[in-house]
């Protein structure tokens, strides 16, 4: 198993290219299997969970053709088989998305379980009741869900009552091809959805209200094929922002939009961020200045996101002042806070709240990554820390950043892999 090793205490500074949306990929390759034609997916990010969701589709009989930009055209009309198993389910939960498709253009599905990162509960009862809803017989057993329809799904009004980012993208599929019209209240806001009912939209699908709380989606009869190309990662790029804002430094990011980013750059700028923006990049400057700690509550979208959580716990850890985070989304999601400890972090955790006390410096240490952006986290407290950090199970980190050590070297960071 591949480690990291950061000699930290340097400045970072430099520009940085920004990689499709992986959170927007996965939904929008599962939407291609709704479509008659062949659908050419753009700017996919080059990330094991894609390879993962592509290999999942090519099993089920999709006929695939990827380039060497590494944009995929992707064929449903030629797929034999309407199961996603275990053995490719169980390493990715968004593996999920594809029930929700399968069902509305084949009038059926087979779907494991799904396993992922252990960030506490992410129940499928929002997906399968929405299906219910829509008037599919959804059974649980085995380890599987099992959707049936006869003939078409039906347009209903279906209600979340806790937001759900991937219950939304599986209702919203299945609704395209519903027969009249589905209401989606309480549906997630996140700028991913948004990016996938673009996309269904190019295919031809009736979608009004995404980005608001309320979508409507009147069913249409078929979808067609269409070129569409992935948004800019909104987590890696605030990724990269508060790294070298945690060193001092300065970056231009390329290939990227404020505009889906405002809550992360509301507090970079509180921690004393110099940041400019335009149509596809952003700049950040902290003039060579410590940052200051901010206070961070995360919700849903446009709220603070929990994926920027444990970044901005490592840049606090060295930040003026004392930062008070508070994790609303997800109840397991501090274990990264443990590591930091290890490195000399000042930190009080009580339930879903950390204090977290600013250190003029922090130690390397070996510490383990426990999930994705737990795993950023420790690449961010390792660039500011003292000495080396050994940072091992990085396979999270493969998990959701592209080259990211080949990335950090552009901007000077001391960063290498090596094997286990």
């Amino acid at each position: 198993m591949d480690k990291l090793i950061i000699s930290g205490g340097v400045q970072l500074n430099g520009e940085v290219r920004i990689s499709g949306a992986k959170n927007a990929a996965l939904p929008i390759l599962a939407a291609t299997l709704l479509a008659d034609e062949p659908v050419t997916i753009r700017n996919l990010p080059h990330l094991n969970d894609i390879t993962t969701m592509l290999e999942l589709l090519r099993r089920m009989g999709v006929e695939l053709v990827i380039d060497e930009k590494l944009s995929v055209e992707l064929d449903a009309s030629t797929i034999k088989e309407l199961c996603a198993p275990y053995e490719l389910v169980k390493t990715m939960r968004a593996s999920i998305l594809v029930l929700g498709p399968m069902v509305a253009h084949f009038g059926e599905a087979e779907v494991s379980l799904p396993g992922g990162c252990a960030i506490g509960s992410r129940p499928v009862n929002f997906h399968i009741q929405g299906l219910q809803a829509m008037g599919a017989d959804v059974q649980v057993e085995g380890g599987y869900i099992r959707a049936k329809v006869n003939g078409r799904l039906k347009g209903a009004r279906v209600f979340f009552d806790v937001v759900t980012v991937t219950g939304t993208e599986n209702i919203l599929m299945a609704a395209t091809l519903a027969e009249g019209q589905t209401v989606i209240e309480n549906a997630a806001r996140e700028p991913e959805v948004v990016d996938l009912a673009e996309c269904l939209i190019a295919m031809g699908a009736d979608i009004s209200g995404h980005g608001t709380d309320t979508i409507v989606i009147n069913g249409v009869e078929k979808l067609h094929g269409c070129s569409y190309s992935v948004q800019p990662d909104r987590i890696e790029s605030g990724t990269y922002l508060t790294a070298v804002a945690a060193t001092g430094g300065k970056v231009k990011l390329k290939n990227t939009r404020a505009d889906i980013m405002e809550a992360v750059l509301q507090k970079l700028t509180e921690a004393g961020a110099d940041i400019k923006t335009g149509d596809d990049w952003i700049e950040l400057d902290m003039h060579g200045k410590r940052p200051k700690a901010v206070n961070l509550t995360t919700a849903p979208h446009p709220a603070f996101p929990t994926d920027m959580q444990a970044q901005f716990s490592a840049m606090n850890a060295i930040a003026d002042g004392v930062g008070i985070i508070k994790e609303t989304i997800f109840e397991n999601r501090f274990m990264h806070m443990q590591e930091m400890l290890r490195m000399g972090a000042d930190i009080d955790i009580d339930g879903n709240t950390a204090v977290i006390k600013g250190m003029d410096t922090l130690q390397g240490a070996p510490v383990m990554a426990t999930d994705l952006r737990a795993s950023a986290s420790l690449v961010i407290a390792a660039l500011v820390a003292q000495g080396d950090t050994t940072i091992d199970r990085i396979y999270h980190i493969d998990r959701g950043y592209e080259c990211i050590e080949e990335k950090l070297q552009l901007l000077g960071a001391r960063i290498k892999r090596v094997p286990g």
